[in-house]
């Protein structure tokens, strides 16, 4: 059992730290003054196209680790009180 504690220990910060990063890899996605009053279209190939660009993927793969983050906490804690 503390084996296994380990090994989730050590994933779990990896894991920390690929979201660190990948977090500050990402841009800000403030628009400014000119998005909020003249609005953003959203039907340029672009948007439509965001999730296969650098960004997007980028975006999902945080999400990705995000998700595996939580699913670590939440393993940890339970062998934690096992």
């Amino acid at each position: 059992m503390e084996m296994l504690m380990n090994i989730l220990s050590i994933v779990y910060v990896l894991c920390c730290i690929i979201i660190i990063v990948m977090v500050l890899l990402q841009k800000s996605e403030q628009g400014g003054a000119s998005e909020s009053i003249m609005g953003s279209s959203g039907s340029n190939f672009y948007e439509k196209n965001k999730g296969r660009t650098r960004e997007g993927k980028l975006k999902n793969s945080t999400i990705f680790f995000s998700v595996v983050f939580v699913i670590l906490t939440v393993a940890l804690t339970v062998l934690n009180m096992a």
